[in-house]
């Protein structure tokens, strides 16, 4: 019987600390979310601004002094300019563990179509993929990160990245040395297919590989009364874009996601020339990034086997100077249950869910190339306030709703790693 009495006070003193533990995450989830709450209008006003003046890679001029302007008024050291536009923060005792967090900052070269009081001012270009939102909630994670500084057990810097949308942006952050002594990066990215107030999130491949490539395809022009007199690169263009349709279905693991999209076709204007020359190109996209190089060097090789069929010569140019190949976002496991685990205990069980894959890029991954990383999805889908969109949509339209969530995620993603992963 004694021995039964000391189990019942064993398991009772269990309960009781797993009661305490609950009590103490449950405290804790509501410290953030109200503090990240009570910062709404001014993530607002923030995010607002930057929308309205939007500016592509590497002119991110205006939009990197609003963010060291803010950084200033909560008396945030940051580092100035990194990769060209760039800023780069840190909060925290300076000393290891050491995690990043990236926000993106640059908008896209699109006419915005959504009428409301903020759109953006500056004709054919737009914030059509978040990156306003990023740029803001990381800002809201910077001040609350910064009210909480002295419980931090280590260092979170803060990446303001600017050129994510195709021009390597990532790349010329590393060269300039933002990971230096960096353990683990985050990053989070909007998304209008999960409802405002849920994340989703995967380890292992989320986005696509891809690059782009330009063929010229030349032969002999002439009259088009006289094509026996030509060596036709229209022919042999044509039959090349119909086998590059064939890689996919016939060279590829139907269990393995590739993509390959000829995005245009150019010739001569006159109706009765065979042109000299054809050009044509787009974009090829694969799961893993050593399947992409791949199938990048079966589609040069498709291309010049067609011309030569058709006594044409080919020229395949797939841009690296200006357009590096991105690798495939590959989120490390352990920090993908570290996400998952912040956004059970910040926003439920129910509003965590699995990401999908994606064949779209990102160039986060060149930061995984590098050290472990995760990229995660923050829903915005809310059909009251218009918010259904994809990005790069000239209709795109965010809930703003939002900016307060991914702070609050932003800060307690950092504060908990570090926390686990004190020395």
């Amino acid at each position: 019987m004694a021995a039964i009495h000391v189990l019942v006070v064993f398991l009772s003193c269990i309960s009781t600390v797993v009661r305490c533990e609950d009590d103490d995450d449950d405290a804790y989830a509501e410290e953030i979310l109200s503090s990240a709450q009570r910062e709404k209008d001014w993530l607002v006003s923030v995010r607002r601004k930057i929308h309205q003046h939007p500016e592509l890679a590497f002119q991110e001029h205006n939009t990197s002094a609003l963010i060291r302007s803010e950084l200033d008024k909560l008396g945030i050291p940051y580092t100035y300019p990194v990769a060209k536009t760039g800023v780069v923060a840190q909060i925290g005792s300076g000393s290891p563990p050491i995690i990043a967090i990236r926000a993106d900052i640059d908008a896209l070269p699109l006419q915005e179509l959504v009428e409301w009081e903020y759109k953006s001012k500056i004709n054919g270009r737009m914030h059509a993929c978040g990156h306003d939102a990023h740029a803001t909630m990381l800002l809201g994670a910077a001040k609350l990160l910064n009210q909480r500084k002295d419980k931090l057990k280590g260092t979170v810097r803060l990446l303001f990245q600017p050129a994510e949308e195709g021009a390597k942006g990532a790349s010329q952050m590393i060269k300039e040395g933002v990971l230096q002594d960096v353990e683990a990066i985050f990053a989070l990215h909007i998304d209008a297919m999960t409802s405002t107030g849920a994340i989703a999130s995967i380890p292992g491949p989320f986005t696509a590989a891809g690059c782009i490539f330009e063929a010229k395809i030349v032969g002999v022009g002439g009259h088009a009364a006289f094509p026996h007199m030509t060596v036709d690169p229209v022919l042999a263009t044509s039959f090349a874009i119909l086998a590059l349709q064939q890689l996919v279905s016939r060279e590829i693991d139907p269990l393995h996601s590739q993509v390959l999209s000829i995005t245009y076709v150019k010739g001569e204007n006159a109706l009765n020339v065979i042109p000299p020359y054809v050009k044509f190109g787009g974009t090829l996209r694969s799961q893993t990034t050593e399947s992409m190089y791949h199938f990048r060097q079966r589609l040069k090789e498709v291309i010049e086997g067609q011309a030569s069929v058709h006594r044409c010569k080919a020229y395949v140019d797939f841009m690296e100077k200006d357009h590096r190949p991105y690798p495939a976002v590959v989120n490390d496991k352990d920090l993908h249950l570290h996400v998952d685990r912040v956004g059970r205990l910040l926003l439920g069980p129910d509003n965590v869910h699995e990401a999908k894959k994606l064949m779209a890029g990102e160039d986060f991954a060149f930061y995984q190339e590098v050290i472990p990383g995760t990229l995660f999805s923050i829903g915005i889908r809310n059909e009251k306030v218009g918010s259904v969109h994809s990005p790069h949509s000239p209709f795109f339209f965010l809930d703003e709703e939002v900016l307060s969530i991914g702070a609050a995620l932003h800060t307690a993603v950092a504060e908990l790693y570090l926390r686990e992963h004190s020395i």
